[in-house]
């Protein structure tokens, strides 16, 4: 069974103890995964329950004055979490009181009383705590006297390429999908439910599927071939502008997707868009008429995309 909790006091949540992460895991790329496989092993050998600590928002999201390019929602990151095979998840909301909390604080309050830590698993250079005072020295020495082993695990193993979600966020900001998706370990997507828009795709021939980003910055922008998954789609060719939308006025950022050869009804619906390769920034136009011919052809474009990267699976 899965628990989730966002707060630092309350109930232990895995009174049998645990084997426990700690991170901001903003998009669970394949360096997680790596940490989760690890605590995972761990917690069957020792009989103990998978868990993990993360934070919302992420750390540097918080201190960042225009905000951080986040990989992933919450919603996303509880998602690929339990799928990693988390059993216990602490989402603990980032705030000015938590930013101040000590490393010591944070190993009695945390890992001793709501996870009751027998192991503590943690990469290479890991700090925590007010300052990042916390290291694994501390956490070693910490450990003696609440009854946990703190572990630092060896560099995750990646043919010489940096897993980080900093790089991930550098990849996209460059279209280089082929190569983020190495790095995640699966395809970069944006999922949301759809909401309903101006119309004015329909009203042009090209009725989107939007989805709204809230407070969530996207790394990336402009108009994509993509595919498109869920509510019995898999892998459905479109075309996705992600942006502002400056030739119509629009306010907020919004990611609208064209799904080619369909008209079913998405509204209410949750759907998860999977970019596959940038066709140009956003621009404005001078008038409706020239959007729509640009339209066109990166509708025209991104068929011929997915065409052919859908032709060199089928033949791989």
């Amino acid at each position: 069974m899965h628990t989730l909790s966002r707060d630092v006091a309350g109930p232990v949540l895995a009174p049998r103890g645990s084997v426990v992460c700690i991170g901001a895991f903003d998009g669970v790329h394949r360096g997680h995964r790596y940490v989760l496989d690890h605590v995972c092993r761990r917690a069957v050998e020792l009989n103990l329950d998978p868990a993990a600590i993360s934070f919302e928002p992420v750390p540097r999201e918080f201190f960042a004055r225009g905000g951080l390019a986040r990989l992933s929602s919450a919603r996303d990151k509880i998602t690929q979490l339990f799928g990693a095979g988390v059993t216990q998840l602490l989402l603990l909301r980032f705030n000015a009181e938590l930013a101040t909390m000590s490393a010591e604080a944070f190993v009695a309050e945390v890992l001793v009383g709501r996870l009751a830590a027998r192991e503590v698993l943690v990469g290479k250079d890991f700090r925590f705590g007010h300052d990042r005072r916390g290291d694994i020295a501390l956490l070693r020495r910490f450990g003696e006297n609440h009854g946990f082993a703190a572990r630092e695990l060896p560099p995750f193993p990646a043919d010489g390429e940096r897993v980080s979600s900093s790089r991930i966020r550098a990849l996209l900001a460059e279209s280089r999908f082929d190569a983020v998706a190495r790095l995640l370990g699966r395809p970069f997507a944006i999922d949301g439910k759809v909401v309903h828009g101006q119309q004015l795709g329909r009203q042009l021939g090209y009725p989107t599927a939007n989805l709204r980003l809230g407070r969530r910055l996207a790394p990336l922008a402009g108009i994509f071939a993509v595919r498109v998954n869920g509510v019995g789609l898999y892998a459905h060719p479109g075309v996705a502008s992600l942006g502002v939308r400056p030739t119509v006025a629009g306010k907020e950022p919004l990611l609208e997707a064209h799904l080619f050869d369909y008209d079913g009804d998405l509204y209410g619906r949750r759907i998860e868009v999977e970019f596959v390769a940038k066709l140009r920034n956003e621009e404005k136009f001078p008038d409706l008429a020239s959007m729509v011919r640009q339209i066109d052809a990166d509708a025209a474009a991104a068929r011929r995309i997915l065409g052919a990267t859908a032709a060199a699976a089928a033949g791989a």
